[in-house]
């Protein structure tokens, strides 16, 4: 048997986010004879994926948080590599940042060396600044520059030239099922309630204080309705004390951080996206893929359109009443399945797997 070729995913962990979940679907869907890969994380605690991936012969290794300017960051990053020099491969998901682990691999003569664009913009915090410094240098240390979408790649390359890679989904596991959507609503207590979804981390770009003053208006018209938010964050106490503030608490779940959103998206009528800003968003492929209306912003690029008449698009200036108002129009949209118009615009993942997995070997025979 041949020994597979080891790629270095450089990533902050491995949790249930849009990036990792990603990855996680090329991962399971790669010949593992070929191509393996393998992890560096910089978290030290387990996360959600780590079991997995090491149940499909995957390595973690782990190192400090990312800070570009610690030397002690920067040592323990260099000892790595030069503890490892069996890597060819470095494929790097860290955003801005990504140029400090770049910058170290060609130092130490990685010939293959990725950096991949998950987003179309930062948060305005103060770090904002000290990112578009590290962001402008990443062309200089790559051989390769990927992004999800065009405006991911336009925001953070600066107009080197890129390659998407599509955030590709299994689309037969979130394939529109009627007998599930029922099960999984009996189990939810949300029958005959119109039932409102959002999948997303929360933190800023998401907009959940906008969603909830949408919900609020919707509830307005239509008392009878659930919201359910899907996922973790550092803003999750924070949507919750406004929930109670706006007095819909009762009417909003905070479902936590799932391994079953595909069986929670059957359960759901309309899904709704307002977010600041995005890449291209996994949860916009799946919804879609699961047949579920939707209602994004002006903010998030066209491009994750990929079905006729499912998803229209709001602009963030219109009122929370305005949107109220199209998400009961979408709900008279039939659920069907629609498959093959997701993986006609190249986000299957058995397919997909398949590009990303030559293009490592191409690279690897040219390079080594």
């Amino acid at each position: 048997m041949m020994t597979p070729i080891r790629v270095l995913q450089v990533v902050t962990h491995m949790e249930r986010g849009g990036l990792e979940s990603t990855l996680m679907n090329y991962y399971r869907h790669i010949d593992r004879e070929r191509v393996q890969f393998d992890f560096l994380v910089h978290r030290q605690e387990r996360a959600a994926f780590d079991d997995e991936i090491e149940s499909l012969g995957g390595k973690l290794y782990r190192l400090p948080r990312l800070v570009p300017w610690s030397e002690g960051y920067l040592a323990a990053l260099n000892h790595f590599f030069d503890e490892h020099p069996e890597y060819k491969i470095v494929h790097v998901h860290q955003d801005c940042l990504s140029s400090v682990i770049l910058r170290a691999a060609a130092q130490h003569n990685i010939p293959v060396r990725i950096a991949h664009s998950h987003s179309a913009n930062q948060d305005k915090n103060l770090k904002y600044p000290i990112k578009l410094w590290y962001k402008w240098s990443i062309p200089k240390y790559t051989t390769n520059l990927f992004a999800c979408g065009k405006d991911a790649g336009d925001w953070m390359f600066g107009g080197a030239p890129f390659q998407i890679i599509n955030n590709a989904i299994d689309v037969t596991a979130y394939a529109y099922n009627l007998a599930k959507r029922q099960e999984v609503r009996r189990q939810l207590s949300l029958e005959n309630k119109l039932t409102i979804g959002h999948v997303g981390r929360f933190n800023q770009p998401k907009n959940h204080p906008f969603l909830l003053d949408i919900f609020a208006a919707l509830l307005r018209k239509e008392p009878n309705a659930v919201l359910l938010l899907v996922g973790g964050g550092e803003d999750m106490a924070k949507i919750q004390t406004k929930a109670h503030a706006l007095g819909i608490a009762e009417h909003v779940r905070f479902l936590g951080v799932r391994s079953d959103v595909a069986d929670l998206m059957q359960a759901m009528d309309v899904f709704v996206f307002p977010s600041l800003y995005e890449g291209l968003p996994v949860t916009m492929v799946e919804a879609q893929a699961a047949g579920l209306p939707c209602i994004i912003s002006d903010k998030i690029p066209p491009e994750c359109i990929l079905t006729e008449g499912l998803v229209d698009v709001m602009p963030l200036s219109a009122s929370p009443e305005i949107w109220a108002e199209k998400i009961l129009a979408k709900r008279a949209i039939p659920r069907i399945d629609r498959r093959a118009e997701i993986a006609a615009h190249g986000f299957d993942i058995t397919t997909e797997a398949v590009k990303l997995q030559e293009f490592y070997i191409n690279a690897y025979e040219q390079n080594c």
